[in-house]
């Protein structure tokens, strides 16, 4: 493993459990207790200052700009994976059209993995019952960093696990030579409930690790069952650890067939799996800033990632986030409303497959860290906002709720407190105390689509992504232009 990607890799796997989670009842109402301001909020958010931060959000619900530029991300360029010449395209792109709105825009250098996708197939060539001369096709996709079967594939029979200790519990001597199947099951019904970040968070662990747990036991290959719902008999792909075995991701009506059929005996499957880890190359995070007109040294960050994987375009997983945090500056131009302090748009590169630009630029700026204000991230989709998620103080979470007032309209009014960074980008400025946000979304259809082939334009929905706009954009005002800083 790349050690520099550790940081990210150990966010994916531990983080996600809890740290994104949908705000709760008390969560959302807390805000509105005090019938008027405070001394400290009426200082920070003087009348003309609200006012402009309706405007904001009043000209983002009524101006398609982010649409179009995901529009062009996703149809236009299409997937991004990190080292391809999509990838590199909508760097381009993306460079252009924020010079166009007249932002210092600069290109920070970030070498990135190279892994494309080969051939997927696999069948099941013996089961129980099995109709001579027949074999039953089984749909999946090669996880990131899934290593390569021998062009004509491998035959081995599988072993069904559940979790690690049963893996565990089964030895060497049971699992040696065999491909193991990972059978977690994503949660449906907390992902109907409004959890579905929870429900990913318990599932995803065997992506990220079962690979390499199964080769340490002398396992041939490594499946899992898909992290995410919407069974129609779509593969999600996503990180794996690299593990020296092929990997890959079944779906959810295939997984049922294999733990099925090997509950009443042996099954044995030939997988074909060749994908490539070609040599890492050169890829770039692109940072924008529109300088403050009082203290230009100190940045808020507004941030989306890039890159995608190859399955889909890429639509909500992340080229709304970009698009978002492109039109807070967009708005701000357009409105004629320059921020006291530096506004920094910044598209991430390699967040989806190690984290390469976000270590990059934490590489590079950490000694201006100090001088962040705040980060905030949009990466989990395009549905409607219910507001952010957040890790900041207690003093900074009350001194914001006027700011909150202004999205009351648009329903965008939770402040979820997490023990997690809110955003795999922001992960190390939110570990060194900058005051970190994530736009929190409606999750409940998002691992519909999330890693498969359908993350696709027609998911984002024009009217909510318009209110991510305006919600990327009055909190990313604020912040650039409150009186003081947020307390740390």
């Amino acid at each position: 493993m790349n050690q520099t990607r550790a940081p990210f890799l150990v966010l994916l796997l531990s983080s996600i459990s809890i740290a994104q989670k949908q705000p709760s009842q008390s969560a959302q109402g807390s805000f509105f207790a005090q019938p008027q301001m405070t001394q400290a909020q009426q200082e920070n958010f003087p009348p003309q200052l609200l006012a402009d931060l309706d405007r904001i959000k009043s000209a983002a619900l009524t101006d398609d700009y982010a649409y179009r530029q995901a529009a062009h991300l996703t149809e236009n360029i299409g997937p991004r994976p990190s080292g391809s010449p999509q990838a590199k395209a909508a760097v381009d792109y993306v460079t252009a059209e924020l010079r166009q709105l007249g932002l210092d825009v600069q290109l920070e250098e970030v070498k990135v993995p190279h892994w494309v996708r080969g051939a997927e197939t696999a069948e099941l060539v013996e089961y129980p019952g099995q109709v001579s001369g027949t074999t039953q096709k089984i749909v999946l996709t090669a996880l990131g960093g899934s290593t390569s079967t021998p062009a004509e594939g491998l035959a081995a029979d599988v072993v069904v696990v559940n979790n690690f200790d049963e893996l565990k519990s089964l030895g060497r001597d049971k699992v040696a030579g065999k491909i193991v199947f990972f059978n977690e099951i994503y949660d449906k019904k907390k992902a109907a409930a409004g959890l579905s970040f929870v429900a990913y968070g318990e599932a995803v662990r065997y992506r990220g690790m079962g690979p390499r747990a199964a080769a340490e036991f002398g396992a041939v290959a490594a499946l899992i069952r898909s992290v995410g719902s919407a069974d129609y008999r779509l593969p999600h792909t996503g990180f794996s650890f690299p593990a020296g075995i092929p990997a890959g991701a079944v779906t959810a009506e295939d997984a049922d067939l294999i733990a099925h059929l090997a509950a009443q005996g042996k099954v044995r499957m030939r997988l074909t799996l060749t994908p490539q880890k070609l040599p890492d190359s050169i890829g770039y995070n692109v940072i924008a800033d529109l300088k403050g007109s009082e203290r230009p040294e100190q940045i808020v960050v507004v941030s989306g990632h890039l890159d995608s994987w190859d399955l889909g375009t890429g639509a909500i997983d992340d080229a709304a986030g970009v698009a978002v945090s492109m039109q807070a500056a967009e708005l701000l131009q357009k409105l004629h409303l320059r921020p006291k302090r530096t506004l920094r748009v910044i598209a991430w590169m390699d967040e989806e497959s190690g984290g390469a630009g976000s270590q990059t630029y934490s590489r590079d700026h950490s000694a201006e860290f100090v001088k962040h204000v705040a980060a905030i991230e949009c990466d989990t989709g395009a549905a409607h906002p219910l507001g952010f998620e957040t890790r900041i103080s207690a003093s900074a979470a009350d001194l914001l709720r006027p700011v909150l007032s202004v999205l009351d309209s648009i329903g965008a009014t939770a402040m979820e407190p997490s023990n997690y960074p809110p955003g795999a980008d922001i992960a190390q400025m939110s570990e060194t105390g900058v005051p970190a946000f994530g736009i929190l979304q409606d999750g409940r259809t998002y691992f519909n689509y999330h890693h498969t082939a359908a993350d696709t334009l027609d998911k984002i929905v024009p009217s909510e992504l318009r209110e991510n706009a305006a919600t990327m954009a009055v909190m990313g005002y604020a912040l650039a232009t409150m009186k003081d800083p947020l307390p740390r």
